[in-house]
């Protein structure tokens, strides 16, 4: 098995056995693609599987070889991602993307089964998660997703961090070095009453990962760290507006989700959620700021769920 992946994400899966990792460089423009052409040149493939539907992906795919390209059908492929394969798969009732992403290993043959998650995390990944968390009931809290007005607003960030501290729990801020969630972070912490711990920066996506199986509880909005603590197994208190979360909610922890999703959808497209377009999104810069993702203190009933 050959997997083409960005160079973040490889980062993560790196260790994993049986498997060829192609890294394609996202930001090289044409020369990425060239790259990854060049390493895969004179080599033909069983099958491709186009789990990915942005245009740039399918363009990748014109330099691989294969005699079967797998994609989605066209009610559910994108940015005319259908062009691009020879073989489509007859899903279209599967509402989270996990499950319609396990269509394609039903379609290879492959019986669907629960998924799990290895992701080769080392005894110093560990040993740095330990030394973090040091036995104390922790919460960790993800603030930034990929774009600022998916955030939730900062002084319930730092409303929800004081809660927590009052009922016995520590808090740990994670992100990326990035400017913004560095800048994020201080603000929430300059607004909060209580200390918190800010790791911002500070870990390498594996030791996230491993930080993120010893936190009781992690709070976060539509990012990729909500779906990494998933496959560690720890429940996700996610904050979604713009996207269904019966769409791409941590995949394990949908009960648990606080969403405005279904209300502006309604207000938008004067449709339910359950009748729009699969993917379909709310449109404007205040959504996460509505009142009704201020009611976090309803969900005292996380305390159920966290591990022991």
């Amino acid at each position: 098995m050959t997997w083409i992946i960005g160079k973040v994400e490889a980062q993560l899966v790196e260790g994993l056995t049986g498997i060829e990792f192609i890294v394609f460089d996202k930001e090289a423009g044409f020369r990425g693609f060239d790259d990854v052409w060049i390493k895969l040149s004179g080599r033909k493939f069983d099958a491709l599987v186009h789990m990915q539907l942005s245009f740039r992906s399918s363009v990748l795919t014109l330099g691989i070889r294969a005699k079967y390209k797998v994609g989605f059908n066209f009610r559910r492929a994108k940015e005319g991602q259908w062009l691009f394969t020879n073989r489509k798969i007859p899903d279209c009732e599967s509402a989270h993307v996990m499950d319609s992403f396990l269509s394609f290993t039903e379609y290879l043959g492959v019986p669907r089964q629960d998924p799990k998650w290895d992701l080769s995390l080392s005894a110093s990944d560990e040993q740095f998660a330990q030394s973090i968390i040091n036995n104390a009931s922790t919460v960790v809290i993800i603030p930034a997703a990929s774009k600022d007005e998916r955030n939730w607003v900062t002084e319930r960030y730092a409303e929800f961090a004081d809660f927590v501290v009052e009922q016995g729990y520590r808090v740990i801020f994670c992100g990326s070095a990035s400017e913004r969630e560095l800048q994020l972070v201080a603000d929430i912490q300059s607004h909060m009453t209580h200390t918190s711990i800010n790791l911002v920066g500070k870990t390498t996506l594996k030791e996230l990962a491993a930080l993120l199986r010893y936190a009781r509880v992690v709070l976060a909005p539509d990012s990729g760290p909500a779906h990494l603590a998933t496959t560690q197994g720890t429940p996700v208190i996610g904050l979604y507006g713009y996207s269904n979360p019966l769409r791409t909610g941590p995949y394990l922890s949908l009960e648990h989700v606080v969403s405005v999703y279904a209300a502006f959808s309604q207000e938008q497209y004067d449709r339910s959620a359950e009748k729009l377009p699969w993917g379909a999104r709310v449109k404007g810069n205040q959504i996460m700021a509505d009142p009704h993702t201020r009611c976090y203190t309803e969900i005292s009933g996380y305390r159920r769920p966290i591990k022991n």
